[in-house]
């Protein structure tokens, strides 16, 4: 388990009032099946930040890599159906992997998330035409393909692609200035 998440876990009684078994059992009474629902229910209803909120969601829908037996079939089922998509994945990270730092590929059960100290990106393929890249930039104006998504969400921005040849300087810049953000 990541480092971050454990810590999380374990402070989360402190942090939430309740043990991680105590909000599975308090979401299943809701019956709420979605991660947005999940998140949407804890913030607005029990005032639980943001970071803990989709961590619990997370772990109640078992769609994080802690809980999957292999964190790669994630990776597998996202691009089934779409597997031209999985070119965008392969180029983006082999992109990154040329940037000065480490970071870490943490597979969720729709996306894979691109972290350092914090998260720093999202690689989705998001439709069967659409590939799209979740920034944490908060702050950060839009400009250029960079759009603003949810000022106050996981990710501030995004870049849609529909074409391979999309992902040129501008968004390896746009993502290089996120990877060092999270350092």
């Amino acid at each position: 388990m990541d480092k971050t998440v454990a810590t999380m876990i374990e402070n989360l009684k402190e942090k939430t009032g309740h043990s991680l078994d105590d909000w599975k059992s308090l979401i299943a009474k809701q019956s709420l099946s979605k991660h947005g629902e999940i998140v949407k229910f804890l913030k607005e209803t029990h005032n639980i930040t943001h970071g803990y909120a989709s961590e619990i969601a997370l772990k109640v829908l078992g769609s994080d890599a802690d809980s999957a037996s292999n964190a790669d079939d994630f990776i597998v089922t996202q691009y089934k159906g779409k597997e031209h998509l999985k070119a965008y994945y392969d180029k983006l990270l082999a992109e990154i992997e040329k940037f000065d730092g480490e970071f870490k590929i943490d597979p969720k059960k729709t996306y894979v998330s691109l972290k350092r100290k914090k998260q720093f990106i999202i690689l989705n393929p998001a439709s069967k035409t659409r590939f799209e890249i979740g920034f944490n930039l908060k702050g950060t104006e839009p400009k250029g393909k960079l759009e603003a998504e949810k000022p106050d969400g996981i990710c501030s921005h995004k870049i849609n692609l529909s074409d391979i040849n999309e992902i040129d300087k501008e968004v390896i810049d746009w993502i290089k200035i996120a990877f060092e953000k999270a350092g």
